[in-house]
């Protein structure tokens, strides 16, 4: 896993996208979801080639993490999950990811 550091969540994401990682994902219920092709995937389908945190300055609740994700089938993609109480992602299906 690389280990770049950025000092906020979108110059991470506009270096990832630039890198190819153009999709976005989202943890729902069973499935990981491509938001822009619709197609579906399984933890087992994918990989975290790299992932990088970001700290609230003052609220922890503000605290990121970023994924950036690789499928199978060649599609490749970022995740961002927040650490508050309101994310709307599935934590645990996140976590059956395999990690590069």
């Amino acid at each position: 896993m690389e280990t770049t550091n950025f000092d906020t969540l979108s110059q991470a994401v506009n270096t990832l996208t630039k890198k190819g990682f153009s999709e976005d994902f989202k943890a729902e219920e069973k499935h990981i979801v491509a938001l822009y092709s619709k197609r579906e995937y399984v933890p087992e389908d994918l990989v975290i080639s790299e992932s990088f945190r970001f700290e609230g300055i003052s609220n922890p609740e503000d605290e990121t993490e970023l994924f950036a994700i690789e499928a199978k089938d060649g599609t490749k993609g970022t995740l961002v999950m927040s650490y508050s109480a309101k994310h709307n992602q599935n934590v645990e299906l996140i976590k059956k990811i395999k990690i590069q």
